[in-house]
């Protein structure tokens, strides 16, 4: 009998640590989602500057460096959430259509109960996110 209870405990033991642990990096990837979508917004705001030279129309035209550097300028002044150790701007960041802002944006998590064992082994975990938003002109 004894053997039997310790065995469920051990098996509700990890259950609840699983869960502990997948909970922390569905939060961290929120976050994460919450600091890409941000920068985005940011960036659909940085208007180009070859912009004047080709004139308006209805959205604000970016450009594959606007969207870097205001992406780079939005994390900067930004606080890392709680469990993030480390971010960074990632390739795929940019414009595809010269209108649309799109900022990927990668953290370096640390996991509650499991982090210490995954630091001890040299690894870690990476969450990458990715933020799209759109800027219109009003007539």
């Amino acid at each position: 009998m004894t053997l039997l209870v310790t065995g469920c405990m051990a098996i509700i033991v990890l259950l609840v640590l699983g869960t502990v642990v997948a909970t922390s990096a569905q939060i961290s990837r929120v976050r994460l989602l919450d600091v890409a979508d941000g920068a985005a917004l940011d960036a659909a705001d940085a208007l180009d500057s070859s912009v004047y030279a080709g004139g308006f129309d209805d959205t604000v035209r970016v450009s594959d460096a606007t969207v870097w550097d205001a992406a780079e300028s939005y994390l900067a002044v930004r606080e890392m959430p709680s469990n993030v150790t480390a971010w960074r701007i990632e390739s795929g960041t940019g414009t595809p259509d010269g209108a649309t802002a799109v900022v990927v944006v990668s953290g370096v998590v640390r996991l509650p109960v499991v982090g210490p064992l995954i630091d001890a082994v040299g690894g870690s975990v990476t969450i990458t996110a990715r933020g799209d938003a759109r800027a219109g002109l009003v007539p």
